[in-house]
C-alpha cells in the first residue's frame, strides 16, 4: 500500500480516537448553529423579538385606550404589564410614579403612559407618553417601532373619538346626539345596515378608518411621526416646505402628540459605547482566562506539579493561587479595555472608577471559576480547549453580547440569566449607563460571587479527587 495512503489512514483513525477533535469539529459549530437558528427564528414561523416587558399605565376612560392595551398585549413583541404587586399579595394598577421608579432600578426599559386626558377637552387630538431607559439601541428601535405600528392602528379610532368629544362640546348634548342620529339614518339609509349599530359605532368615534387600518401594512395618515424621531416624516417624504416649513410639524403635534422621555443615561456621552464595550471585553476575558487555567495540563505533562508536591504546598494552594493569577490577569485585562473605550468611544470612566473596579473584580472572579471548571472536568487539554470554545461561544450568544437577550425565544431567555456573560454585562451597564454605585448593584454582586463560590467549590472537589495530580 502506498505510504501517503498508510499515513492517510492513521491520521484518520487518531482523528476519530481524540473525542476533543470531535468535540471541536462537530458538536461545537452545531450547537452554535442551533443557536444562532433560534435567535433569527430560522425555525419559527413568527422570528423577531418576544417577551420584551412594556409597562402601560392607562388612566384614560376612553374605550379607544382599552381597545389599544389589548391590541399591544396580543402582540408577541412585548410583554404588557398593568399591575403592581402589594407586599400583602394584592395588587393595584400601575401609576406612572411606579413605572418611573422600575425604569430606574431597570425592572423594564420601556413604559407607556395614556394620561387622563388623552383626549384633551379643549382641544382635537391625541396625547401619549412614551418613558424609555434606552440601554440597548437596537432593542429600543425595534421597541418603538412595534410600539408605533399598534399606537397607529388605533389613531383612527381615538381621533374619532376626539372629533365627537369636540362635537359635543360645541353643539350640546341634545343637538350632537341628534347629529349623530341623523348621520346613522343618512348611513343607512345610502348604504344598508342596522342604524342602532352604525349610530352605536358612530358615538364611539367609529367612521369605518378603524376597519380600513387593518387592512394596511402602513398608516393612513402620511403625517404620522416616528417615536424616535423628531422630525415630521411629511418632512421627509414630501421635502421641508419653504413657505411655512413648520405648519405641518405643528399641526400634526396638535393631533397626535407622543411626548417621548428618557429617565436614565441622559448623561451618556455615547450610549453604544457602554454596552459594547462591556460585551467584548466579557467574551476574551473568558477566552483569555480558561486559557490561563488550561496551562494546568501543560505543568501536570512537565512534572511541575509533582516538585510542588512535594514541597510544603497543597493541591488546594495550587488551585487557589491558579485562580488569583487568573483574576489578576482578568482584571488587567478589564481595565486595558474600559482605558481602550475611554480613549475611542469617550466612555465616562472618571465618574465610575470604582464601582466599575468592584464590578471587574467580581467578573474576573466569576470567568476564573469556571475556567477552573472547565478544567476540572476535562480529560484531556484538547477536550479543555473544546469544551472551552463551546461554553464562551454560547455564553457570549445567548447571553447578550452579540445582540439583545429580547431577539430570542422566551426559553432561551430565561437561559441567559443563568450564564456570566448576562450579569457581567448588567453589572457594567449599570454602572456605565445608569451611573448606579456599589450599594445599588449589590444583587448583581451577589450573583457574580455566587456562582464562583459554586463553580470554585465543585472544582475543588473535583480536583482532590480526580487524576490530575497523578
Amino acid at each position: 500500500m502506498h505510504p501517503i495512503l498508510v499515513l492517510f489512514g492513521k491520521d484518520m483513525l487518531m482523528f476519530w480516537k481524540d473525542r476533543a477533535a470531535l468535540v471541536i469539529t462537530f458538536l461545537v459549530p452545531i450547537m452554535l448553529i442551533f443557536l444562532f437558528g433560534y435567535v433569527f427564528g430560522l425555525n419559527r414561523k413568527d422570528s423577531g423579538p418576544s417577551g420584551i416587558p412594556l409597562a402601560v399605565v392607562n388612566l384614560s376612560p376612553e374605550p379607544a385606550a382599552l381597545d389599544l392595551v389589548d391590541a399591544l398585549k396580543a402582540e408577541k413583541t412585548f410583554r404588557i404589564i398593568t399591575t403592581k404587586k402589594m407586599d400583602d399579595g394584592k395588587e393595584r394598577p400601575l401609576t406612572e410614579a411606579d413605572v418611573r421608579a422600575a425604569l430606574k432600578n431597570n425592572e423594564y426599559r420601556f413604559a407607556l403612559i395614556l394620561p387622563e386626558d388623552l383626549l384633551p377637552d379643549d382641544s382635537f387630538g391625541v396625547r401619549m407618553k412614551f418613558l424609555i431607559d434606552p440601554r440597548n439601541e437596537i432593542e429600543t428601535q425595534t421597541v418603538t417601532g412595534m410600539l408605533q405600528k399598534n399606537i397607529f392602528s388605533k389613531v383612527p379610532q381615538l381621533l374619532g373619538q376626539s372629533l365627537q368629544k369636540g362635537a359635543k362640546r360645541f353643539l350640546g348634548e341634545a343637538k350632537f346626539e341628534n347629529f349623530n342620529r341623523r348621520m346613522a339614518d343618512t348611513m343607512a339609509d345610502s348604504f344598508g345596515g342596522d342604524r342602532e349599530k352604525i349610530y352605536q359605532d358612530i358615538s364611539k368615534g367609529s367612521f369605518g378608518f378603524d376597519n380600513l387600518s387593518k387592512t394596511r401594512s402602513k398608516p393612513a395618515d402620511p403625517t404620522l411621526r416616528r417615536l424616535d424621531s423628531d422630525i415630521s416624516p411629511t418632512k421627509t417624504m414630501q421635502g421641508a416646505k419653504e413657505d411655512n416649513p413648520d405648519s405641518e410639524d405643528d399641526l400634526f403635534s396638535n393631533i397626535v402628540n407622543i411626548e417621548k422621555e428618557q429617565v436614565s443615561g441622559k448623561q451618556v456621552k455615547n450610549p453604544m459605547a457602554s454596552r459594547l464595550v462591556g460585551g467584548y471585553a466579557v467574551m476574551f476575558l473568558l477566552f483569555a482566562v480558561t486559557g490561563s487555567v488550561i496551562s494546568l495540563f501543560e505543568d501536570k505533562r512537565t512534572g511541575i506539579f509533582q516538585r510542588l508536591l512535594a514541597s510544603p504546598v497543597s493541591r488546594a494552594h495550587v488551585l487557589w493561587s491558579k485562580f488569583l493569577s487568573c483574576m489578576a490577569i482578568g482584571l488587567i485585562q478589564l481595565t486595558v479595555m474600559f482605558v481602550f473605550g475611554h480613549l475611542l468611544y469617550d466612555l465616562d470612566l472618571p465618574q465610575h472608577v470604582f464601582p466599575l473596579l468592584v464590578v471587574s473584580l467580581c467578573v474576573a472572579a466569576a470567568c476564573s471559576s469556571i475556567g477552573m471548571l472547565i478544567v476540572s472536568i476535562a480529560p484531556t487539554q484538547a477536550a479543555a480547549h473544546g469544551l472551552t470554545t463551546l461554553v464562551v461561544l454560547s455564553m457570549s450568544s445567548i447571553g447578550g453580547a452579540w445582540f439583545p437577550v429580547s431577539f430570542m425565544p422566551e426559553f432561551i431567555q430565561k437561559i441567559s440569566r443563568l450564564t456570566i456573560v448576562y450579569w457581567s454585562m448588567e453589572g457594567f451597564t449599570s454602572v456605565l449607563w445608569a451611573g448606579q454605585g456599589v450599594m445599588e448593584i449589590l444583587p448583581i454582586l451577589g450573583i457574580l460571587l455566587g456562582i464562583s463560590a459554586g463553580f470554585m467549590a465543585i472544582a475543588v472537589w473535583r480536583f482532590n479527587s480526580g487524576r490530575m495530580f497523578d
